[in-house]
């Protein structure tokens, strides 16, 4: 797979992988603030930049968000990524329950608005998914 990396910090690797046209994150540990917001922002600049459709959020090590950030990404991350091109997601849950929570919320919510998502356990059958979308 080839792949470019975009973003890569103490909080989040975040790489475009140009065969598959897949935008990829993976979090290193909590994440939210501005370091959560850069990511995102740059994973869907990345999204306009090369023509995507897919995500893979890999949110293993991530927690449940704070209420500011999620109204954010749902006011102003969310239309921005579907303008971007943004069609499918695949998850792969958190190992902490509260953000396992949280995460099921927001995909249920992005489905209801028309984002084809699916979530995992293993980042490997995530992508496996999404490569079939």
């Amino acid at each position: 797979m080839s792949s470019i990396t975009i973003l890569d910090n103490e909080y989040v690797t975040l790489w475009y992988h140009s065969d598959k046209k897949i935008i990829h994150h993976q979090f290193h540990k909590f994440l939210y603030g501005q370091a959560f917001r850069e990511a995102l922002n740059a994973g869907t600049e990345a999204m306009r930049k090369h023509n995507a459709h897919k995500w893979l959020s890999d949110d293993r090590k991530n927690s449940a968000l704070p209420k500011d950030d999620l109204e954010w990404g749902r006011t102003e991350w969310f239309p921005r990524t579907v303008l971007a091109g943004w069609k499918y997601w695949a998850i792969v849950l958190p190992e902490n329950i509260f953000g396992q929570m949280n995460m099921e919320r927001e995909a249920q919510v992005n489905s209801e608005k028309g984002i084809t998502t699916a979530k995992f356990d293993n980042p490997d059958e995530a992508m496996a998914w999404l490569e079939k979308q």
